[in-house]
């Protein structure tokens, strides 16, 4: 099984959150953690958002941002191009999703349609948990 993890559900691989036990479960049961490219710079933001918020936190944070630039080379990352950019608008419109949610959206369904019935959605917003299974891909 392939793990495609929104920026929601990656960030729990990092930082201890409600959900984190569940999201490292599955990524351990999974052949391959797949992402889109812009859930980089969602984690960062989240990163120092929750440093800016939780000073206190700023080492553990720290660590989790350096753990991500170690792990981020091993996956399966699916770039932004004008194809997706399209897909991600057409998801926009079908599903009235917010900009970034709505390539997430378009990554998770291209890698869907190349590796059909292997792909598991990690993610932890319910409108795009819905969309995804209304798109017939597995979710949780």
């Amino acid at each position: 099984m392939i793990l495609f993890c929104d920026t929601s559900a990656l960030v729990k691989l990092y930082v201890e959150e409600d959900g984190s036990d569940a999201v490292a479960a599955l990524a351990h049961a999974s052949a391959c953690l797949a992402v889109c490219r812009i859930t980089w710079v969602e984690a960062i933001a989240a990163f120092s958002r929750r440093t800016r918020e939780q000073p206190a936190a700023a080492a553990t944070l720290a660590l989790a941002r350096q753990r991500l630039r170690e792990d981020w080379p091993h996956y399966l990352c699916i770039d932004i191009t004008q194809a997706l950019a399209e897909q991600a608008g057409d998801c926009a419109d079908a599903f009235s999703m917010r900009a970034y949610d709505s390539v997430q959206l378009a990554a998770l369904r291209l890698l869907h349609r190349e590796q059909p019935g292997e792909v598991r959605f990690a993610c932890f917003d319910d409108r795009l948990n819905a969309a995804a299974r209304v798109l017939g891909i597995a979710t949780g």
